[in-house]
Formats: C-alpha cells, sequence, structure tokens
C-alpha cells in the first residue's frame, strides 16, 4: 500500500495529536488498563495531596521538594501516555488513509430477471449479485462468479501493476475500492456493510481495538507481582524505620516506589505491541489480531507451497515431448483438446504455446463434449467427445488410467518424466483414450534470495517443509536448490493438515501459507496461516493474516517482525528492570544517610545531596520513557540467530547496558540540578 503517507511517525500531526492524547488519557478510568502507571497516577495525587495539605503529612517547610516530585511524576504519565498515543497515532493514520478508499460508490446491482439495478454499495448485501464494468470501482468484497478483468489493487496494496482475476480460480476474489481496469465481470458480494476487508483493515490498525497477545497479558501480569511486591515493601519501610528512630518523608517513599516498580517497561508495553501491528502492516500483511503477529515470533516449522512461494508459480509449456511410438501433432493436438475448457494459467500456456508451433485447430470440432475439471483429489483434467477422451495431469495419474484402461503405458516414458523433473520442470502427461502420447515440459523459475532468506530462518532454529503437488523427482530436484530441511511431495490438501498436526504434535508452532479453497483447512489449523488477497474467499476467512500484495514469501518477514516484536519487549523489559539497581544507590543512600551514615558507603555516584539524589532518580526515570520510544516503535534490531545467541546478546546489551546507563544519566542529572541551586 502506498505506505508513504504515514510511515513517518513524527510528523507535527501526530506529535500534536499524541500530546493530546496523553492527557486524555491521565483518566483514572483509562489508567486501570495499565496498573503500573495506574500507581504511578495514584502516587502524583497522593503529592498533590501533600502540598495541599502539609500539616497533615508532616511536611510542612517542603513545599519545593514536593512540588518537584509531583510534577516529576506527572511528567512520568504523561510520557508513557504519549508513548502509547504515538503509536496509536500511526495506527489511526494507517486507518485514515484506508478510510480514503471507501468511497460511496454507486453500484450496479443485478436482479433475477437480468436487469441492472443502480444502487449505493452501503446497501449491498451477502450473495447480491453484481455487475462491474472497466472504469468502475469494485463497490465491496466478492468472488468472481463470470469473466474476467484486470484490476488495479494499488488503493489497498499500494502495487501499480494491475492483476488479472477470473472467475472459478484461486484468483477470483476482489477487494472493495480496487478499480477495474478492462472488461467485465460478475461479482457476488461476500461482506455485508461493517464486515468488508477494508471495514477490518481499519480496526485493526488503530491501537485502541487491539488485543492483547497471551504473552503480552502475561508480561502484564508480571510487572504487576513486580509492582505489588515494591508497594508492600515502600509501604512497610516507615514503620520499620520509625521503630528504629528515623524518619522517611512521604514524598521521598513515593518516589522510591516509582523508581523501583518497572515503569518503563509499563508505560512502553502497550506501545511495542500497536507498533508490532503496525511494522506487519508496512510490509502489506493484514493480522487478524496481535496475538497472530506474537505468534509468529514463536514459529519452530514453516510449511512453504512451491508453486507462487519458491517459484514464480507462472509454469509455462515450454516444449511438447512425444513418448515412444507418438508424433508431436499427435501430442499436441490431444493437449489442446485436454486444455481447451483449462482456465488456469499452466492451461492457457498449452494453447498459447501450441500456436507459436504453430498449430491451427478449430473449437467447433471439440464442441459439445464433457469437460472434466481438475481437482487435487485425482490431479487430472481433460475432454470426453463422443469418439475420443482427452487427459492431461499427473504423470503417475495417467499412467494409472492408460493401464486401468487396458493400454499400454512405454517403459521409456518414465524416463521422460523423470529427465524433465530432473531438470526441475514439472511433466505433464497427456494420453488419448488408453494411449499415452508425451509430456508438456511445464517449466517454473525459483525466486532470487529466498534461499538467502531460508539460510537464516535455519541460523534461528525453524524447521522449513515443502510442500507441492508435483512429482517427487521435480520436488526433489527444487527442495536440494533452494535448500529447504523436507520435502513432500504429491501433496493433497488433507496430507498438508497432516503435516501441520505433526509438527503440532512435537510442541511446535506452525506457519503456513495458501490461496485456494483447498488450503482453507490447514491454513486453519496452522498457528499463524497467510492467505493470499488473490486467492479465494474460503482461503482467506480461514486464516489470521491476509498478504495484500499477494507474495507468499512474505511469511518469511512476518516471522522476522514477529521475532523482533517478542525480542523488543524482552530486551526493553530486562533494561527496565535492570535500572532498579542503580536507583538503590541514588534513593536509599539520600533516605537514610541523615540518620544511618553507614549509608554513604552505597552514595557511588558522590550525588551532592539527598534531595537531588531524589529527584536525579526520577527525572532519569522520566525521561528514559521518551527516550526509548523510537526503540519501542521502530524494534530492537534483529538479526537472525539462536534462541541462545540471542538472549546472550541482549542481556549483554539491555542487561548490564541497563544497569550502568542509569548510574551515568543519574549523575549527569545531578550535575544538571547542581548548576541551579
Amino acid at each position: 500500500m502506498a505506505s508513504n503517507d504515514y510511515r513517518n511517525s513524527m510528523t507535527g500531526k501526530l506529535v500534536r495529536r499524541a500530546l493530546l492524547d496523553s492527557v486524555r488519557k491521565l483518566n483514572p478510568v483509562r489508567m486501570m488498563s495499565n496498573p503500573v502507571l495506574f500507581v504511578v497516577e495514584g502516587a502524583a495525587v497522593l503529592t498533590l495531596l501533600i502540598l495541599v495539605f502539609p500539616a497533615a503529612f508532616h511536611a510542612s517547610g517542603r513545599q519545593g521538594y514536593t512540588t518537584s516530585v509531583f510534577l516529576i511524576l506527572l511528567f512520568t504519565i504523561l510520557f508513557a501516555n504519549f508513548a502509547e498515543a504515538l503509536a496509536e497515532g500511526r495506527g489511526q493514520a494507517q486507518a485514515d488513509f484506508l478510510r480514503k478508499s471507501q468511497t460511496g460508490t454507486k453500484a450496479k446491482r443485478l436482479r433475477k430477471d437480468g436487469s441492472v439495478q443502480l444502487v449505493p454499495s452501503s446497501e449491498l448485501r451477502r450473495k447480491d449479485l453484481i455487475l462491474i464494468e472497466k472504469g468502475d470501482l469494485v463497490p465491496g468484497d466478492g468472488e468472481i462468479v463470470a469473466g474476467a478483468a484486470v484490476i488495479d489493487e494499488s488503493a489497498v496494496t499500494g502495487e501499480s501493476t494491475p492483476v488479472l482475476k477470473r472467475a472459478h480460480g484461486d484468483s477470483s476474489s476482489v477487494t472493495g475500492g480496487t478499480l477495474v481496469v478492462s472488461d467485465r465481470i460478475t461479482v457476488r458480494i461476500t461482506a455485508d456493510p461493517g464486515e468488508s476487508f477494508l471495514d477490518r483493515m481499519i480496526q485493526l490498525v488503530e491501537g485502541a481495538k487491539r488485543q492483547k497477545s497471551p504473552n503480552e497479558v502475561a508480561l502484564n501480569s508480571l510487572l504487576i507481582v513486580f509492582t505489588i511486591i515494591f508497594l508492600i515493601v515502600v509501604v512497610t519501610l516507615a514503620p520499620i524505620a520509625g521503630y528504629v528512630g528515623v524518619t522517611i518523608e512521604t514524598s521521598t517513599l513515593i518516589a522510591l516506589l516509582v523508581c523501583l516498580i518497572p515503569t518503563t517497561i509499563g508505560g512502553l508495553l502497550s506501545a511495542i505491541g500497536i507498533a508490532g501491528m503496525s511494522r506487519v502492516m508496512r510490509f502489506n500483511v493484514l493480522a487478524m489480531s496481535g496475538k497472530a503477529v506474537e505468534t509468529a515470533g514463536d514459529i519452530g516449522t514453516v510449511i512453504l507451497d512451491k508453486t507462487g512461494t519458491i517459484t514464480y508459480g507462472n509454469r509455462r509449456a515450454y516444449r511438447f515431448i512425444p513418448a515412444p511410438g507418438a508424433t508431436e501433432r499427435e501430442l499436441v493436438a490431444a493437449a489442446v483438446a485436454a486444455s481447451l475448457h483449462d482456465e488456469t494459467p499452466e492451461g492457457r500456456s498449452v494453447l498459447d504455446y501450441a500456436k507459436s508451433i504453430p498449430f491451427e485447430w478449430n473449437e467447433a470440432d471439440y464442441a459439445g463434449g464433457a469437460v472434466v475439471p481438475f481437482s487435487a483429489e485425482n490431479r487430472m483434467s481433460g475432454l470426453l467427445l463422443e469418439d475420443a477422451s482427452y487427459y492431461k495431469g499427473a504423470a503417475q495419474e495417467i499412467k494409472a488410467h492408460v493401464l486401468r484402461s487396458g493400454g499400454d503405458y512405454p517403459a521409456l516414458a518414465d524416463a521422460i518424466g523423470e529427465d524433465i523433473a530432473k531438470e526441475g520442470g514439472t511433466p505433464l502427461a497427456v494420453c488419448r483414450d488408453n494411449r499415452l502420447l508425451g509430456f508438456i515440459y511445464l517449466k517454473d523459475t525459483i525466486k532470487p534470495g529466498l534461499k538467502e532468506k531460508l539460510d537464516e530462518l535455519r541460523q534461528m532454529g525453524i524447521k522449513t517443509i515443502m510442500c507441492t503437488g508435483d512429482n517427487r523427482l521435480t520436488a526433489e530436484t527444487i527442495a536440494r536448490e533452494v535448500g529447504v530441511d523436507e520435502c513432500i511431495a504429491e501433496c493433497k490438501p488433507e496430507e498438508k493438515i497432516r503435516v501441520v498436526l505433526a509438527e503440532q504434535a512435537q510442541g511446535k508452532m506452525v506457519a503456513m501459507t495458501g490461496d485456494g479453497t483447498n488450503d482453507a483447512p490447514a491454513l486453519a489449523q496452522a498457528d499463524v496461516g497467510i492467505a493470499m488477497n488473490s486467492g479465494t474467499t474460503a482461503a482467506k476467512e480461514a486464516a489470521n493474516m491476509v498478504n495484500l500484495d499477494s507474495d507468499p514469501a512474505k511469511l518469511i518477514q512476518v516471522i522476522f517482525t514477529g521475532k523482533q516484536l517478542l525480542v523488543t519487549r524482552g530486551a526493553l523489559t530486562a533494561f527496565s528492570l535492570a535500572n532498579d539497581f542503580s536507583k538503590y544507590f541514588a534513593i536509599l543512600p539520600a533516605a537514610l544517610a541523615g540518620f544511618m551514615p553507614q549509608m554513604d558507603a552505597l552514595n557511588v555516584m558522590r550525588l551532592h545531596s539527598p534531595e537531588s539524589a531524589v529527584l536525579s532518580a526520577l527525572i532519569f526515570n522520566a525521561l528514559i520513557i521518551p527516550a526509548l520510544i523510537p526503540v519501542a516503535i521502530r524494534g530492537v534490531r534483529f538479526a537472525p540467530m539462536s534462541a541462545d545467541k540471542l538472549l546472550q546478546r541482549n542481556l549483554l546489551i539491555y542487561g548490564v547496558g541497563g544497569i550502568f546507563i542509569p548510574f551515568l544519566g543519574i549523575k549527569a542529572v545531578d550535575m544538571a540540578l547542581r548548576l541551579f541551586d
């Protein structure tokens, strides 16, 4: 999609909106959704009460110090709210851009008598039939039931190249807001108003409608536990100190609490999740939930289809190879007969190649025949006439058909098919009645750079499995060339589900791509299923992600994004918790040194006064949140590696860094405060 309209998250309009939203989010009812920040807000309110009623809290004469604590706490909450509001603002910008595609178009609805009724697109309902002609905008989501047309989908996908859509194929679905640039089609509406593809996209990219993933919920629960523990510690610290004759100001105890609870990650947690959804959208992939994105980061097995994923998928007739005892003309004539009613790209390429030989035919000679459509079960198609039957399909299926019919299948024919497969092509056998006439050599091309991407998956410990309906030799040749870990040839739809279940039984998360109706069961079973936007409605409804520009290799980018989301959350959590270490050395000596001179030994930063120590720790605690907003939104830099190496790297950078950076930051703030004394 034309994402340049919203990718720059730091534009003035977005920042202004985020600043206003950060103030609106101060509403305690809204703050309760983030318990850590709710405690910080409660601490700020308590500090304000100390300012208003100092005598009640025995804080007379310390108004300046208490005011400083209150203002810093207020800005801490505002900074945290700003992080979430900015992430939501990016999603809102995406939604605003998508709404531009939802124009109030008119639709040509077909009545039962065949007449056309012009109605607003808002009146269309599921199962309505509409006519769409050249120059018309598609008024709603649907499936082509008659005709073929070239469609410009740039309003949704950002891809400038129009795509060909036709009825009765895996590229039959159309999306509301796209433009028909040629021909005319009849479309059956598949979504009611408010349930269209664009409607769902708009709802999902708006952060306010985001559902938290299980990992985020679990981490949020952990943060609540830490907050409760530190709350108990701080609350009990005052009576314990009083027992030994030490008085600690309430405002100092509040500062200690806010500095010790995981404020940093609590303020950034929601922004990280929202930004993860946004990063997936930048790859033109629509995730149905935050859970789907995060699950992608836990994937252990990737199931890839060969055609369209590993190869370009535009297999075309490359050569006719007659079988022993047959002529090329006999083979071409039978191939044409079997392909006349084949609407697949491969079928049309057979006719195109036959014309280029050249070979001429009269379609009237084939009229009145019964068409045998291709199916994933029998893997062959053809045409049945009164005087002859023509079939083309997988070599093993045609061989079985010939032998079943009492025909002869030459031994050399197997060798021809194997030679084609060894070259990475697909042998399509052709027969007339019970006589094998030869093979159509279908040629495809492996996508450049895919081998390197699969190597990166392997470095992360992710297993790759290629499932294809092609014969074993072709599949194994492609598998060796691209470097997948496992290859399953002659794979039928029910076998894909079996592969998914087998991997899940080993405790692995499984991801796969698909576009056809026969892929829908496996897409639904997989933990992460990505359907092609060009595919069928059944596939898109079964999946939990939709690939808007229909590039199956995007699955790999989605996995990288999921990994980056998990890594970002883990890294910033480690950094936040490690921060506490340095804050102990700032606030505890400040709170207790006046009554326990021995505590001064912990003042390793040599902060020049107790008040400066507390304020320096609080100011650093507040400033680190906006400093980390770019990291939370952009994501921590991620490189493909094993989980152990990734953990070691992040502990070294964000764990150790989280200990030492606050020492430097708090000391720098202390020195700055000293200048204003």
